[in-house]
């Protein structure tokens, strides 16, 4: 049995954790279980340092509050880039002895919607807002809502959870 915990009670977090999980060790032997874990960040981090510090304060606590074989949080985040403003996620997963650090693709933001953000809103209450949907933050997400569904906040989650655990699926290599 594999006990994974998740940094947030979210189920879109938690779901893509064991997903992933699932797939690498081609198990349904496992329990995921999510916890409160604070980021120690802005409830909306504006910038890339900001969203991988969330993250990482997110996994140290579970490391530090509970007992596992991983520890996995993801914190999302929004940042002005040269090409435009856009939302990302990173992914901070742990065991007993390393980290390892993944992101998320990027999705462009309307600009609207990065004002809104900027004036201090959440981007799940901002994309409630825009689109007059309810709590997309623990479904779809923006993603969801800004690809027409094509991709989800928990699809971009698995796939950057799955690369982020490179270095424990070949931790030979990663052991220099």
């Amino acid at each position: 049995m594999i006990k994974i915990v998740v940094g947030s009670k979210n189920p879109v977090k938690i779901n893509a954790a064991k997903a992933a999980i699932c797939d690498i060790f081609s198990s349904d032997e496992l329990e995921c279980v999510g916890i409160n874990a604070p980021s120690q960040v802005a409830d909306q981090p504006m910038t890339v340092d900001e969203t991988q510090l969330g993250a990482i304060n997110r996994v140290k606590y579970c490391q530090q509050h509970t007992q596992a074989d991983f520890y996995l949080a993801i914190e999302g985040g929004v940042d002005q880039f040269k090409y435009g403003p856009a939302t990302f996620a990173y992914v901070a997963i742990a065991d007993q002895k390393r980290i390892s650090i993944g992101r998320s693709c990027n999705l462009p933001l309307p600009p609207a919607i990065y004002r809104a953000l900027e004036g201090g809103e959440e981007l799940g209450d901002v994309m409630d807002r825009f689109f007059n949907t309810d709590n997309v933050k623990q479904k779809q997400g923006a993603i969801g809502l800004l690809t027409n569904g094509l991709a989800t906040r928990e699809s971009v989650y698995r796939q950057a959870i799955l690369l982020a655990m490179a270095p424990f699926i070949h931790s030979d290599l990663y052991s220099e």
